[in-house]
């Protein structure tokens, strides 16, 4: 046993190059590798070592999949060694009958890369089989008138065996009337015939008993006997003659069973019974016997099963023609079966791609098949294709083998997976075809990023949110499978320091939710810009980022803050003056106030809570103006106290008060000595005093206005004009300006300059304008002892140049 096949490797390097390249050019080394084994060999048995037949070494029989497939699977491969081995029963009779040459088609596959090699398998015939008579026992009747010589064909012994382990030889016991002859016939078979060695007399014995042995050519040969009984009887001298030794005929398989075959006829040149011709099958296997029929009468030969060309392409059979007398002729009948379109094409898949990446290169190996018909001729010549819109083309590799291959670009999230229909049709009229479909799934890569919804978001939070609160939630998509489709986010950038982030805001990463840490604040910050990412897991790993916007909402939580009138040192209200003759609208002081928040919630109204002489002033309730509502009549007090409230827009609104204490002097230095940080007495002898004080203080201020003129003329005199720079906007006494606090936020719409002015140990502050006032506008002075001085017509303050020092300049614009 082994390959027919074999190759000596050549040294060296190509040692190692040869099982690469054997696979490509084994076809022209060599079209098969052949075997020849024994039948009945038992399982197990190794029949040739096939890795080493076709140039692969033991480690490439598990790494590139060695294996053989056939219609009947009778071998496997040891995927240790590389042996091909039995593993069923062979039987060379069973399966292949009739057939003197029996070989086994097998086909060898390996992969990476995907080959095929064509293997046959030559089964031996052993002597397993011993003849066997078709009777037991033979009875033959002979006339006492057939003379020396003649011949009586006997039915010959078969043996399912075949060449030299069929029938070989034929036997019988010694006997002085009769012996054996073998024929030898056209095709090899041996038939016995009684040769009538001396005439018979029937009045000396009337019958004869011999045992026929038929033997085979094995070793040890296997025998069979049948008895012979021979009867004699009066003559008969002319035996049967057939029109032909050898009829041959053709039938189309397609043959109805009943329908009438051929006819053989014998003639008989004797009357009577002695020509009476009965016809019968001889020497005819029992399979054939079970295939057709012959009439004993007309020798009329039918069919009683259908025809199958695939089964058997010919049936010989041997038809014997016996008369009354017992003499007989033998003839040869031949049937050939006419191969008709009667097989589909049938379609057989060897190996499959479980599962095909996507994006692979056209040219890839998917599939592998082969096409087999039973007919013969144009019948059995097969062409197959598939069906349109795939991305697969098939080509024919070899021997009715067929390759599939991708031809286009896959991509799994279009098309998850291909159902291919496969059809094959043969070149009969008409033709036949057989279809099959394949299933081929496609893997996926991580060739798709994630996909947010949105190609932005923004949110919006109230702030004092509570922290840990769910503030968004972004979403992102990837059309991907497994791990290539799992999404996972995270914050990458941020308009805050990164260490300050963390404090902010966090991210889930499974969920896409984004979390306040902390209450947010819309006065420290009122708008967050966060890059976020999302990130699948696939290898290398895809990424997306969105842009979200988080606006921190305003709540009312800040109540209005009052910038002017301030409050003393001690937490009392500080004064403001105003003209006995001011007029319905004049402008007395103005309440300043700011909100920390913003929007409706910062929108500031001014409201008189309380007064001492109601319908006095007004309050602007969007300016917060304080100005006369009327004169002040004789019966109103000199001193006048307003509670202001300042309430913000919101919802509920939130507020605060401002309290002015207001004085009605004619004149600056009436006013300075209750400009004092004594609390008002409500004593009438207090108020009287009050007025000589002022009085006082009157006189005493024109005295130095007086002495301070007279110095400032002769300063002048000299060219020395350093009295002068008091009045010069940014100079500054030496007790320190009162400024008022920033208020670059709120909603002050005036611009005033502060000043102070001293008169002993009192000190009096008033605000000027900074800019050019017209006769209607007033100057605010003070934000401690305050006082409101009218400008009637005068255009700065030169009207009191003895009282005015100028401090510094600050403003207040809405």
């Amino acid at each position: 046993m082994g390959g027919s096949c074999t190759q000596k490797r050549p040294a060296g390097w190509q040692q190692v190059l040869f099982p690469f390249l054997l696979p490509l050019f084994y076809p022209a080394l060599c079209e098969q590798i052949r075997y020849s084994i024994p039948e009945e060999l038992a399982k197990g048995s190794v029949v040739g070592n096939l890795a080493r037949d076709l140039g692969l070494s033991v480690l490439d029989v598990s790494a590139r999949k060695l294996r053989v497939s056939a219609e009947k699977l009778l071998f496997n491969v040891d995927a240790e060694s590389g042996d091909l081995l039995v593993k069923d029963r062979i039987d060379r009779e069973q399966i292949c009958k009739e057939r003197r040459r029996c070989e086994l088609q097998l086909e060898a596959v390996v992969e990476n890369p995907l080959n095929i090699f064509h293997i046959i398998v030559v089964v031996e015939d052993i002597n397993d089989h011993a003849p066997q008579f078709h009777k037991e026992e033979i009875h033959l009747e002979i006339f006492e008138s057939v003379s020396a010589g003649a011949r009586i064909s006997l039915d010959p012994a078969t043996d399912p065996d075949i060449n030299t382990n069929s029938v070989k030889d034929y036997q019988i016991n010694p006997n002085p009337y009769f012996s054996l002859m073998v024929r030898v016939n056209s095709d090899g078979g041996k038939y016995p015939e009684l040769s009538l060695a001396k005439p018979l007399d029937r009045e000396e014995q009337r019958s004869h008993s011999l045992i026929l042995t038929a033997l085979d050519g094995g070793d040890p040969p296997r025998s069979a006997t049948a008895q012979i009984e021979i009867a004699v009887k009066d003559t008969n001298d002319n035996p049967p003659v057939f029109s032909e030794d050898e009829y041959r005929i053709s039938v189309s398989e397609n043959l109805p069973p009943g329908s009438s075959v051929m006819l053989v006829t014998a003639t008989d040149q004797d009357e009577g019974a002695n020509a009476e011709i009965n016809y019968y099958f001889r020497s005819t296997a029992q399979s054939t016997r079970h295939m057709f029929s012959l009439d004993e009468k007309t020798g009329m030969i039918k069919n009683n099963q259908s025809l199958d060309f695939e089964d058997i392409e010919r049936y010989t059979m041997e038809v014997e023609a016996k008369d009354g007398g017992g003499l007989s002729a033998q003839c040869k009948v031949i049937i050939d079966i006419l191969d008709e379109n009667d097989n589909s094409p049938e379609i057989i898949i060897t190996s499959l791609s479980d599962e095909i990446l996507e994006g692979s290169l056209p040219g890839i190996v998917v599939a592998l098949f082969k096409t087999r018909d039973r007919d013969s001729g144009g019948n059995g010549e097969v062409s197959c294709h598939i069906g349109r819109g795939v991305p697969f083309k098939i080509y024919s590799s070899s021997n009715n083998y067929y390759k599939m291959v991708t031809d286009g670009a896959l991509d799994r999230e279009q098309t998850p997976e291909y159902n291919v229909t496969i059809t094959a049709t043969d070149r009969g009229k008409p033709p036949l075809s057989t279809s099959t479909t394949i299933t081929l799934h496609i893997a996926d890569i991580n060739d798709n990023a994630p996909v947010f919804h949105q190609a932005s978001y923004v949110v919006h939070v109230a702030e004092n949110n509570p922290p840990g609160a769910s503030i968004a939630q972004v979403s992102a998509s990837d059309p991907d499978l497994g791990p290539n489709g799992h999404v996972s986010y995270s914050i990458v950038a941020s308009d805050l320091e990164p260490r300050a982030l963390s404090s902010y805001v966090s991210m889930s990463a499974q969920s896409g939710v984004v979390f306040a840490q902390r209450a947010f604040d819309h006065e420290q910050l009122r708008a967050l810009e966060l890059t976020l990412q999302a990130r699948d897991h696939g290898s290398p790993a895809l990424s997306a980022n969105v842009s979200l916007r988080v606006l921190v909402g305003d709540r009312n939580d800040n109540a209005p803050r009052v910038l002017y009138p301030a409050l003393g040192p001690d937490g009392s209200a500080l004064f403001d003056t105003v003209p006995r003759a001011a007029q319905p609208g004049y402008l007395v002081t103005k309440v300043v106030a700011v909100d920390a928040d913003s929007g409706h919630n910062a929108w500031l109204s001014y409201h008189v809570l309380q007064a001492s002489e109601p319908g006095l002033f007004s309050v602007g309730l969007r300016t917060g103006e304080v100005r006369t509502a009327r004169a002040l009549g004789d019966r109103d007090a000199a001193r006048q106290r307003l509670l202001v409230a300042v309430r913000d827009g919101g919802q509920p609104p939130l507020s605060a008060t401002a309290t002015l204490l207001l004085v009605f002097v004619d004149s600056l230095q009436e006013a300075l000595p209750d400009l004092s940080d004594h609390p008002e007495s409500t004593d009438p002898h207090a108020e009287l005093q009050f007025y000589l004080v002022v009085a006082l203080a009157l006189i005493s201020v024109l005295f130095l206005l007086a002495v301070i003129l007279a110095i400032a003329l002769h300063l002048r005199r000299s060219s020395i004009p350093a009295v002068w720079r008091c009045f010069q906007p940014g100079l500054c006494v030496k007790s320190g300006p009162v400024v008022p606090p920033n208020c670059s936020e709120g909603t002050l719409p005036y611009s005033y300059n502060l000043c102070v002015a001293h008169t002993g140990k009192t000190e009096f502050n008033f605000l000027r304008c900074s800019e050019h006032l017209h006769s209607t506008q007033d100057i605010v002075c003070g934000d401690s002892p305050g006082a409101l001085i009218p400008l009637h017509s005068g255009n700065d303050l030169t009207s009191h140049p003895e009282t005015l020092t100028p401090i510094r300049n600050f403003q207040e614009s809405k």
